[in-house]
């Protein structure tokens, strides 16, 4: 249990010096604004120019203003907690060579901004890709020693509005415009399944290119396309689930219908006729039928809130799941050793997925997300995830999920972006030594 004392110093470990920040972006297109930048040079982006590591610029916004301030340190002297900065330091040299294996030298990671909303009935995670750039994210994986290739977001909504033209055209007197005359349990399901089958194309060219696919949402129904693409790239892909919630209910045992609680059934073999859920016919095309997730291939780490029929699911078709009760016994360690030995036991060269929702953390940490449960991981487990699979060379591509600053005040938002920012650079390679 962390103490009210913990608590504060973890909050000021993370906020150490004044950053504002000023982000703009257009859509155009499918995705939008692409930008490159290499370490130590400046970034280009929308007319604005960035320095990497030293930059100064004013922004606000109607959900949450990106400003950090040391006020802790004001005061302390030099002795206190709020002059310590959290350092964009990467693994050593000798270190790197066996890191991102899988990843073309020299390493670029490529960031796809999946800005999907109606996974869930909460408008807001749709600004997580803004917020996260905002916040720092090229500037700091630039830090880390990547070049950067910022393709921009999706442009789903170029999807809501055909929909839209469409419907507005048609007779239908149907009040879901997204899924108007379809009698499924999967709310929006076309505008979902259209937008992960653009996910999944983006992300099947950024691993034929030899790059690291940075996925950032949105809500977790972009689960599906995401996997979609790295598995049909790479069938041999093992996943490591970061999450409260198991999301591999189908439309026949969700009570809510939300597809972000479904995305891993789309992809198991036997538990969802892609067919007959519109939007996501395309699952079941010849060429995608190296798209399946063998239940031998995924572990979940973080779990705390699981539905019944999940539990029964999980049984049924063994798959390897550590619960909070399982980091509470064994500690956070020992349950990533066994993670990542159940997934390269047989193959210790394979390609690691990580897909990581927010709300695997305490909400403590991460409250501005919209499904939080109490109990979750500490500050620290959650970036000792990213850096225990980052260090097993394996990491292939990861998802950021469910970052939703709607849904806290000011200070909740800050911290839960921060997080996200922070977990990220864990995952990619920042080293405390």
């Amino acid at each position: 249990m962390i103490t009210s004392t913990q608590a504060i110093r973890n909050k000021f470990f993370r906020f150490s010096s004044i950053r504002n920040y000023n982000y703009s972006s257009t859509s155009t297109g499918s995705i939008n604004n692409s930008t490159t930048i290499n370490r130590g040079t400046h970034i280009h982006h929308n007319h604005k120019i960035y320095q990497s590591h030293h930059y100064h610029a004013s922004a606000s916004s109607s959900f949450v203003t990106m400003t950090r301030m040391n006020t802790l340190g004001h005061g302390c002297g030099g002795a206190g907690m709020g002059n310590v900065k959290d350092q964009m330091i990467p693994t050593s040299a000798e270190e790197q060579q066996h890191l991102f294996k899988h990843t073309k030298r020299p390493k670029t990671v490529s960031i796809i901004g999946a800005p999907m909303t109606f996974g869930q009935p909460f408008v807001g995670t749709d600004r997580g890709p803004q917020y996260l750039r905002e916040a720092g994210l090229l500037q700091d994986l630039s830090s880390l020693g990547w070049r950067v290739h910022d393709q921009g977001d999706l442009n789903f909504d170029s999807l809501a509005n055909d929909m839209n033209r469409n419907i507005n055209t048609s007779s239908t007197t149907s009040s879901d415009k997204y899924t108007a005359d379809i009698d499924v349990n999967a709310k929006n399901s076309i505008i979902v399944g259209k937008g992960c089958e653009m996910i999944a194309n983006a992300v099947k060219s950024v691993i034929a290119n030899g790059q690291f696919p940075l996925i950032l949402g949105g809500d977790h129904s972009i689960g599906t396309g995401s996997l979609a693409g790295i598995l049909q790239a790479r069938p041999n892909t093992g996943v490591i689930w970061v999450d409260a919630h198991a999301d591999i209910n189908t439309p026949e045992t969700s009570d809510s219908g939300n597809m972000h609680g479904m995305p891993i059934s789309f992809l198991i073999e036997g538990m969802v006729d892609s067919k007959g859920i519109p939007g996501f016919e395309w699952l079941s095309k010849p060429e995608m039928s190296a798209a399946r997730l063998n239940p031998d291939s995924i572990v979940y780490v973080g779990l705390r809130d699981v539905d019944s029929l999940e539990r029964k699911f999980i049984r049924e078709k063994n798959i390897k799941a550590f619960t909070m009760y399982d980091i509470d016994k064994y500690g956070i360690g020992s349950v990533m050793d066994q993670a990542l030995t159940h997934l390269l036991e047989k193959d210790p060269s394979r390609p690691i997925h990580v897909s990581y929702d927010i709300d695997a953390v305490d909400p403590a940490h991460a409250p501005a997300t919209g499904t939080t449960v109490r109990g979750g991981l500490t500050y620290r487990e959650a970036h000792f995830v990213g850096e225990a699979v980052a260090m097993s060379g394996c990491l292939a591509s990861v998802e950021m999920v469910e970052l939703n600053p709607t849904l806290s005040d000011g200070a909740g938002s800050n911290d839960t972006i921060e997080l996200g920012l922070g977990l990220i650079t864990s995952l990619m390679g920042k080293s405390i030594i």
